[in-house]
């Protein structure tokens, strides 16, 4: 469930909230009158849209491979539920940054030979070229990273999401003779959605700040391009004062919006 802090539930002004709104104002007001933090400024907002792009397609295709973990711990196959706790106790086990280090010089040269040997006889026909490792983006690789490693906590959300459902329904459901994907699809799926929405929220916000780490492989997000103006100009204050200020606006505004829905959500399903 997303954090609320103590006392949310009993009417208390969101008072961090103001104090919060407050120094971003203020900060916001510091960037627009110095040259130096208008600069870095500048820098760092560079790298923004690779942040968004890098934690959207990682989060979109992360959620995709947990949904489909998630259903074969819940298959009544004994293999698919035992591949599905391997790959997600494995997966967690890994810090993100050892996986990201994994995937970007272990695994991806190991695709790209396993890409080489499926067309293998379109090359030797000349229809086309091999693939070289550099053809996989640091960034592309990052990626894949971060959907590996998000995939297992997400199979874990849609697995207890699913599995809150009562059983009764399901079986009703089954009894009017709705197939497994009609069970799934009109009577499961809107009901566990409420309760794997919130969770699933705080995953695509600790992503977009583990998505910083993406920086470590060289991709030019905001933390990289103020780690180069850093090192450069060894303003470090500065640069990462205002790197920590973007991420702020970032994860505070997506939790906002988040629990607005928590609490739509809360509405629709006690009318």
């Amino acid at each position: 469930m997303a954090s609320v802090s103590p006392g949310a539930d009993k009417g208390d002004y969101p008072w961090w909230l103001v104090a919060l709104a407050l120094i971003a104002l203020a900060l916001a007001g510091v960037i627009v009158a110095n040259d130096l933090y208008r600069q870095v400024f500048s820098i760092v907002l560079k790298g923004l849209w690779v942040t968004i792009f890098v934690t959207l397609v990682a989060f979109l295709l992360a959620t995709l491979l947990g949904l489909a973990i998630a259903l074969m711990a819940l298959s009544e196959s004994k293999v698919l539920r035992q591949i599905a706790r391997f790959y997600t106790e494995v997966i967690r086990g890994v810090p993100v940054l050892v996986l990201l280090f994994y995937i970007a010089f272990v695994g991806a040269p190991a695709l790209v030979a396993v890409i080489n040997v499926a067309i293998s006889p379109l090359v030797s026909a000349g229809v086309m070229e091999p693939m070289l490792v550099r053809d996989l983006s640091l960034m592309w690789r990052a990626i894949i990273a971060l959907m590996i490693g998000y995939s297992a906590f997400i199979a874990e959300v849609f697995r207890a999401g699913i599995q809150s459902v009562d059983k009764g329904q399901v079986e009703a459901a089954k009894a009017l003779g709705l197939s497994r994907v009609q069970r799934f699809r009109l009577v499961v799926f809107p009901q566990a959605i409420r309760v794997i929405l919130p969770p699933l929220g705080n995953d695509f916000v600790a992503m977009v700040k583990d998505s910083s780490l993406v920086s470590v492989l060289g991709v030019a997000d905001i933390t990289q391009m103020g780690k180069v103006y850093a090192s450069g100009s060894f303003r470090f204050f500065e640069t990462y004062s205002i790197v920590a200020y973007v991420y702020l606006i970032l994860t505070i505004g997506l939790s906002l919006a988040l629990r607005a829905l928590e609490r739509r959500l809360r509405r629709g399903a006690h009318p």
